[in-house]
């Protein structure tokens, strides 16, 4: 098994989108890349993270009545920075995936930028979580079926 640090999990080609960025472009983004999260990265600080819960959630800003038109019209001009959350939890790349995990069960989110020196060098999921515990299970099993076959 690998170790059990948040770098050795990690997703570490993150595919982030700008505070300025419209709704629909971000959208696009996560659905072509078949992702669910975005960090948001303004001139390489990490401002904020979206979902595509977020984004599904969005409503036009008051004003635009029922006219489908301006709603449609609206939606495709808000920016990112409209319904981004601000104050991101992050973690370490050094960090263990048990830290990760508490920190993620603690705050109710599904995942974490991780951030070295400030800086955005990966991201860590409830997914990459789950990959982790599953290979340690299936070597647990196979060392318990060894021990069951030898002795």
């Amino acid at each position: 098994m690998r170790t059990k640090q948040v770098k050795d999990w990690m997703t570490a080609k993150v595919i982030t989108v700008s505070s300025h960025s419209t709704l629909p472009d971000a959208y696009w983004l996560m659905l072509e890349n078949e992702i669910r999260r975005l960090p948001v990265v303004d001139d390489g600080t990490l401002v904020g993270m979206v979902t595509i819960d977020d984004l599904r959630r969005a409503e036009p800003p008051a004003g635009a009545g029922l006219d489908l038109v301006k709603i449609n019209d609206r939606l495709s001009k808000m920016t990112i920075r409209q319904m981004m959350t601000k104050e991101v939890k992050t973690i370490s790349s050094a960090a263990s995936l048990m830290d990760a995990a508490r920190l993620m069960l603690k705050h109710r989110i599904s995942a974490l930028p991780v951030l070295d020196k400030n800086k955005l060098v990966g991201i860590i999921t409830e997914s990459d979580i789950f990959r982790a515990f599953v290979e340690l299970v299936e070597k647990m099993r196979k060392n318990a079926d060894k021990n069951i076959l030898c002795c």
